[in-house]
Protein backbone atom coordinates (compact mmCIF):
# COMPACT_ATOMS: atom_id res chain seq x y z
CA UNK A 1 0.00 0.00 0.00
CA UNK A 2 1.00 3.83 -0.97
CA UNK A 3 2.34 5.74 2.19
CA UNK A 4 -0.53 8.84 3.13
CA UNK A 5 2.10 10.08 5.56
CA UNK A 6 5.62 10.89 4.53
CA UNK A 7 8.66 12.01 6.07
CA UNK A 8 8.58 15.64 6.21
CA UNK A 9 4.81 16.41 5.92
CA UNK A 10 3.07 18.66 8.14
CA UNK A 11 0.54 17.02 10.46
CA UNK A 12 -1.91 17.67 13.09
CA UNK A 13 -2.80 15.26 16.14
CA UNK A 14 -6.10 14.38 16.27
CA UNK A 15 -6.32 12.79 19.54
CA UNK A 16 -4.32 12.53 22.82
CA UNK A 17 -2.45 14.84 24.95
CA UNK A 18 -1.35 16.94 22.24
CA UNK A 19 -5.03 17.11 20.26
CA UNK A 20 -4.76 19.65 17.69
CA UNK A 21 -0.90 20.70 17.61
CA UNK A 22 1.22 20.85 14.60
CA UNK A 23 4.70 19.10 13.78
CA UNK A 24 6.74 18.02 10.85
CA UNK A 25 7.29 14.14 10.57
CA UNK A 26 10.67 13.18 11.45
CA UNK A 27 10.29 9.56 11.24
CA UNK A 28 7.70 7.06 9.55
CA UNK A 29 7.71 3.69 11.06
CA UNK A 30 5.33 1.35 8.16
CA UNK A 31 5.87 -1.84 9.93
CA UNK A 32 4.23 -0.62 13.10
CA UNK A 33 1.95 1.61 11.35
CA UNK A 34 3.26 4.74 13.67
CA UNK A 35 4.84 7.81 13.27
CA UNK A 36 7.20 10.45 14.85
CA UNK A 37 6.53 14.37 14.98
CA UNK A 38 8.82 16.78 16.03
CA UNK A 39 7.77 18.35 19.41
CA UNK A 40 5.11 16.54 19.82
CA UNK A 41 4.08 13.57 22.01
CA UNK A 42 6.95 13.91 24.28
CA UNK A 43 7.85 11.54 26.79
CA UNK A 44 11.32 11.53 29.42
CA UNK A 45 13.65 8.55 29.27
CA UNK A 46 15.78 7.89 32.52
CA UNK A 47 19.33 6.99 31.41
CA UNK A 48 22.21 5.38 33.27
CA UNK A 49 25.07 7.30 32.97
CA UNK A 50 27.64 5.46 30.48
CA UNK A 51 30.78 6.56 28.01
CA UNK A 52 28.93 8.08 25.68
CA UNK A 53 26.74 10.49 27.73
CA UNK A 54 28.64 10.55 31.50
CA UNK A 55 26.32 12.55 33.35
CA UNK A 56 23.40 10.29 32.18
CA UNK A 57 19.59 11.95 33.74
CA UNK A 58 16.09 12.61 32.26
CA UNK A 59 16.43 12.67 28.70
CA UNK A 60 13.46 14.16 26.63
CA UNK A 61 12.27 12.49 23.67
CA UNK A 62 9.47 11.94 21.23
CA UNK A 63 7.73 8.75 21.15
CA UNK A 64 5.51 7.44 18.25
CA UNK A 65 1.81 7.85 17.48
CA UNK A 66 -0.49 5.56 15.39
CA UNK A 67 -1.16 6.84 11.84
CA UNK A 68 -5.07 7.18 12.68
CA UNK A 69 -4.32 9.49 15.12
CA UNK A 70 -2.52 11.74 12.70
CA UNK A 71 -3.76 13.88 9.36
CA UNK A 72 -1.91 15.59 6.92
CA UNK A 73 -2.45 19.52 7.22
CA UNK A 74 -3.70 21.44 3.81
CA UNK A 75 -2.67 24.43 2.19
CA UNK A 76 -5.52 26.02 4.72
CA UNK A 77 -4.23 24.74 7.98
CA UNK A 78 -6.71 22.29 8.32
CA UNK A 79 -6.50 18.27 8.76
CA UNK A 80 -7.41 16.39 5.47
CA UNK A 81 -7.63 13.16 4.45
CA UNK A 82 -5.11 12.26 1.68
CA UNK A 83 -5.72 10.59 -2.00
CA UNK A 84 -4.42 9.14 -4.62
CA UNK A 85 -4.68 9.84 -8.17
CA UNK A 86 -3.06 10.32 -11.62
CA UNK A 87 -1.20 13.08 -13.45
CA UNK A 88 -0.35 12.50 -17.03
CA UNK A 89 2.16 9.62 -15.98
CA UNK A 90 2.71 10.11 -12.10
CA UNK A 91 0.92 9.09 -9.51
CA UNK A 92 0.38 11.66 -6.95
CA UNK A 93 -1.23 12.49 -3.64
CA UNK A 94 -3.93 14.90 -3.01
CA UNK A 95 -5.57 16.84 -0.04
CA UNK A 96 -9.38 15.58 -0.36
CA UNK A 97 -10.80 18.85 1.30
CA UNK A 98 -8.81 21.57 -1.77
CA UNK A 99 -7.80 18.76 -4.55
CA UNK A 100 -4.14 20.00 -4.34
CA UNK A 101 -1.18 17.92 -5.00
CA UNK A 102 0.31 17.96 -1.67
CA UNK A 103 4.18 18.01 -2.60
CA UNK A 104 6.68 14.99 -1.74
Amino acid sequence: MAAKIKKGDQVMILTGKDKGRQGAVLQVLPKEERVLVSGLNMVQRHTRPSQLDPQGGIKHKEASLHLSNVAVVDSAGKPTRVGFRVDGDKKVRFAKTTGEVING
